[in-house]
Parts: C-alpha cells; sequence; structure tokens
C-alpha cells in the first residue's frame, strides 16, 4: 500500500522542506477562480447542482478497513439490505455471512491480517528455492528468465532490508537530538505564540539541535495548519518517531521479510488458489483503518454538520472492503473485493493502493472486466515514488495483461489520478506523485487533506491516496446527478473537462521542467464545476429505473449557463 510521507522524517532523513504557505483545511473543495486555490472546485459544483433532484450512489473503498462508527460518516454507510445482523447467517444467499457494511479478504476466524510482507518479498521467497545455488550457465532460456527475476528481488529486497535498518539507526541517532531542539525551541518562545512569524524571530547560534527543532516545526506548520501551540507540535513530533520506527520495524518484520507466512493461519484460505472466493470475516474495520477512514471522509463524510470536514460528495453510502494491509495487497484479494462491491450495487470502486508486481494480473484484469460489464467506474491512486509510471509499472492499472508491459488492450472505465499541491506553479506537482503521459489521466489535490480518522478523530495526510478519493467524490456527484451517463462517460466528461496548465512545472526526480501534457494524459486538474457543466451538455446512454424524465433535459438547461 502507498504510504503518506513522514513530515519530520522528510525533513531529517531527506533534507526536503515544505513550501512554506498556510492554506484552508478545506483548500482542495475549493476554486482556483473564486478562492484562490488549485482545488476541485467542488463546493462551486454542488452549487449549480443545489435543489436538483440527485439519486444515492454506492462507492466502495477497497482500503484497509473504515472506522464505519465515526461520528461523521456513520451516517453514510453503505448497509447490506438483505443481510440481517449478527445471526452467523448468509442471509442473502452471496456467500459472505454477516456481511453488514461490505467485508474482509484479509482477515478469518483467527483475526486480522495487519501487515504483509511486499510483492517483491513474496516473489524472491517463491524463488529463492529454485535458484539460491543454480548455475546460470545450465539454465534454459525460460529458467534464465526467471532467473533474472530473482536476482532483481533479490537484490530489492537484500537493499531495502539494508535501507531499513539504515534508517531505524539514524531515528536512534537523532530522536534526542531533535526533542532537544524542540525543548529548546519552546524556552526560546517563551510566552509567544507557535507560529512562523515568531519563530522567524528566535537567533539559532551554535545550535544544530535548536535549528533541527526549529526547521522541523516550520515543516509542520506549513503542512499541518491547525497546529496552534507547543503542546501539539510536540506531540505531532513525538508521534511521527514512534510512527516511523512503527514503519521501518516493520519493513524487516513485515515488508521485506521472506520468511513471514502468517496467511494461513489468520485467514485461513489457500493462497496458491486464486480462484478462491468464500473467505476472510466481516471486520470491515480491522486493527488500523486510519487510511481507509481518511479515504471515505474525503468521499463522503456528512456535508454541513458542523464536524470535521465536508465530503466532496451529498448523496453517498460508503461500502468498505477491507483488502490492503501495512504491506502489498494481494492480486487474489483485489480481484474478489472488487467483484463483492460490484456484487452488491457499488458504482464507483476508489482503489488507494499500488505495488511493482502483479503476478496473478490476469485474474485482476477479469474482475476490471467484469466490473465494466456492469457498468462500474474505477478510480486508482498513481503512486508515491515520484516516478513515471509509463516506465515503472504500478499495479493494478488500466492495461489488460501480454507479454508487453502496456498494451494497446486496456480498460476504459478506468481513471488513474496524481496528486497536486495548493501552490502556484511550477511547484503545483506534489514532490513524491507518480505521473506519466500514458498512465496517469490528471492530477487532482494531494498535499495537506484534512480528513477522518478513526474514533472521531480528523488529521491532515497526504499521498496520491487521497487524491483519488478526492476524484471519486466528484465522480460520485455525477454518478449521483447524471445517473444516464455511463461509467465511460462519467470517465470521458472529468476527462475533458479539466483545468489546463500552460506553464511548465517541477516534475519529482527530473532536471528542469516540463509540461503537464508531458507527464500526464489530459495535462490538467479535476475541476468538478467544469464537469457538471460538461455533464448537462452529455447525453446518457442507459436507463435509469424511476427517474423523472423532468430531471433530464431541464434539469441540463437549469445548469447550463444563458447564452
Amino acid at each position: 500500500m502507498n504510504k503518506s510521507i513522514f513530515i519530520v522524517f522528510s525533513f531529517l532523513l531527506s533534507g526536503l522542506c515544505a513550501q512554506s504557505s498556510k492554506v484552508p483545511q478545506n483548500w482542495y473543495q475549493l476554486d482556483h477562480y473564486n478562492d484562490g486555490f488549485n482545488g476541485v472546485s467542488s463546493i462551486k459544483a454542488l452549487d449549480l447542482l443545489k435543489d436538483k433532484k440527485s439519486k444515492s450512489v454506492i462507492v466502495a473503498v477497497l482500503d484497509s478497513g473504515v472506522d464505519g462508527d465515526h461520528e461523521d460518516l456513520a451516517k453514510n454507510m453503505w448497509t447490506n439490505p438483505n443481510e440481517i445482523p449478527n445471526n452467523n447467517l448468509d442471509d442473502d444467499g452471496n456467500g459472505y455471512i454477516d456481511d453488514i457494511h461490505g467485508w474482509n479478504f484479509i482477515g478469518g476466524k483467527m483475526g486480522n491480517i495487519a501487515s504483509d510482507n511486499l510483492e517483491v518479498t513474496r516473489l524472491y521467497a517463491q524463488l529463492k528455492y529454485k535458484y539460491e545455488s543454480a548455475n546460470p550457465s545450465k539454465l534454459t532460456k525460460s529458467q534464465k528468465k526467471e532467473y533474472e527475476t530473482f536476482l532483481n528481488c533479490k537484490q530489492q529486497v537484500e537493499s531495502k532490508r539494508e535501507e531499513a535498518k539504515a534508517n531505524l539507526d539514524a531515528i536512534k541517532f537523532s530522536e534526542k537530538f531533535v526533542k532537544d531542539g524542540i525543548e529548546m525551541l519552546a524556552t526560546k518562545l517563551g510566552n509567544k505564540e507557535l507560529t512562523l512569524e515568531n519563530i522567524d524571530t528566535i537567533d539559532e547560534g551554535d545550535s544544530k539541535s535548536l535549528s533541527a527543532g526549529i526547521n522541523i516545526a516550520k515543516n509542520i506548520l506549513s503542512s499541518k495548519p491547525d497546529v496552534q501551540n507547543y503542546e501539539e507540535l510536540k506531540k505531532i513530533v513525538y508521534n511521527e518517531f514512534e510512527e516511523a520506527k512503527k514503519q521501518f520495524s516493520n519493513d524487516l518484520n513485515y515488508g521485506y521479510n521472506p520468511e513471514l507466512d502468517e496467511r494461513a493461519q489468520i485467514v485461513g484460505d489457500d493462497k496458491n488458489n486464486v480462484l478462491q472466493k468464500n473467505y476472510g470475516n466481516n471486520d470491515t474495520k480491522g486493527p488500523d483503518a486510519t487510511h481507509g477512514t481518511h479515504v471515505a471522509g474525503l468521499i463522503a463524510a456528512v456535508r454541513n454538520n458542523g464536524l470535521g470536514n465536508d465530503g466532496i460528495a451529498n448523496n453517498v453510502k460508503i461500502m468498505s472492503v477491507r483488502c490492503v494491509p501495512d504491506g502489498d495487497e494481494r492480486d487474489k484479494d483485489v480481484a474478489n473485493a472488487i467483484r463483492y462491491a460490484v456484487d452488491n450495487g457499488a458504482s464507483i470502486i476508489n482503489m488507494s493502493f499500488g505495488k511493482g508486481y502483479s503476478p496473478d494480473k490476469k485474474i485482476v484484469d477479469d474482475a476490471i472486466k467484469y466490473a465494466a460489464s456492469k457498468d462500474v467506474l474505477l478510480v486508482h491512486a498513481a503512486g508515491n515514488s515520484g516516478v513515471d509510471n509509463d516506465v515503472s509499472g504500478n499495479f493494478p492499472n488500466k492495461y489488460y495483461a501480454t507479454k508487453k508491459l502496456f498494451s494497446k488492450n486496456k480498460a476504459t472505465n478506468w481513471i488513474e489520478v496524481g496528486a497536486s499541491t495548493p501552490f502556484e506553479s511550477p511547484n503545483v506537482i506534489a514532490g513524491f506523485s507518480n505521473y506519466g503521459k500514458k498512465n496517469v489521466d490528471f492530477f487532482a489535490p494531494g498535499v495537506q487533506i484534512y480528513s477522518t480518522t478513526p474514533n472521531n478523530n480528523y488529521e491532515y495526510l497526504q499521498g496520491t491516496s487521497f487524491s483519488s478519493p478526492i476524484t471519486t467524490g466528484v465522480a460520485a456527484i455525477l454518478r449521483s446527478y447524471f445517473p444516464t451517463l455511463t461509467a465511460k462517460q462519467i470517465r470521458e466528461v472529468l476527462m475533458k473537462s479539466t483545468s489546463r496548465e500552460t506553464e511548465k512545472v517541477n516534475v519529482p526526480n527530473v532536471e528542469g521542467q516540463l509540461k503537464l501534457t508531458e507527464i500526464s494524459v489530459t495535462g490538467g486538474f479535476l475541476n468538478a464545476s467544469s464537469a457538471v457543466t460538461l455533464a448537462a451538455k452529455t447525453k446518457g446512454k442507459k436507463k435509469v429505473k424511476n427517474w423523472s424524465s423532468e430531471y433530464g433535459e431541464d434539469l441540463q438547461k437549469q445548469i447550463l449557463p444563458k447564452t
């Protein structure tokens, strides 16, 4: 699963500092021309549709789990109408017992998978017994190709394990140093408020610890505008040390551990049977639902209730399908999750995850085709590695499996989204976002994104993981108010209505600057109000039961500007 970026350690380990700027909590919903921030103009879009009729839309969130009891989500959770809660029976006969709010494909009678290894590690472990002591000169042509894969995986796993060890050592070395700097910052500030302006008045002197504390504080205040006092700042710094230690420890113990094999004991399925379907449990929250809850809140947090954040869409039910651990999701689980979502009424599926290898890609492709046959739109995050997806594989993707990495045969119900920032060009593309002229359709906000987290909390997170649900939310608006538009038409509307950027921009890990048309299909940013206007001009291709004709052409006339 693609991770969001640690603020403290992006500074400590790579020396990167966030651009200093205060932005509104809901900047990602604002309009560039009216509000001055490069959001998706979703507030304006809903204003265009004010008092218009809409249909409820089911959106499946394929993720780590969703806290469906959250104060800002509970009212908008999907409930299976044909299942009786907690009677330990499969009332609707779909093969899943007590699937009230969705299903969990990485759990079983023995609990839940929290962390798993990465696909590259699984491939390494799978091939190790065959090629660890192999003589390359005696291998057949097909074996040599597999042997090259083994060597590549081995190199990646071993180097990543060394990197994780080095990062843990760096944290142990720097933790007291940084914490001392934060304490010194508090002493220097005294009774002054914690603001960038007041921090700039501090004389650092020769203290490297104080200098580090000041720079990290600036970084945090720039990325988390809601931080108002020293105690909140201290909590963030201390928590990030714990989270970073946990992440790098997980890299060693789970992600890049070829000896790990908890699946059979916990889930109880046959992991080698990729066609197996009826396994898992009904715990759709799981042990850590931070990522999935944040995603769900961006799509469907209850609007205008005075709590936390407002979801992008206003008539949505969230179905939680848990298939993504801390580590790489398995193709089998993703394929089953897509099919479960489709079969239970989802019209949009959000997928904020990705990986570099897909050994069973065909079964995922078949699930994508199944979704297309049922008119379901799939929205996927481009990834956070700062690389060109046209060169590096990021799975799943819209291209169906062939001998080539990217074939001409591709899904027409698929949207791939990169991350943008609230800042102007040339810094409008997030420094971590993947991109690709063929593989990334457009960009949507993915930096300083405020949304729901478990136990009635709210946080700022960042990553293409959140650009995807923002796009899903806009797609849900269109599916809700223009239900005669097919998934393919929704995709076309979103693509054609993007806001185009003509200036060159900074691109992750690229020297110089490029045009957006060189790093994405459309060369633009998601724009909900423009999408609504274009949708109103588009004749739908499907019939919808119980949808009054008065909300067809008349609705379009009301939305379109008078000429």
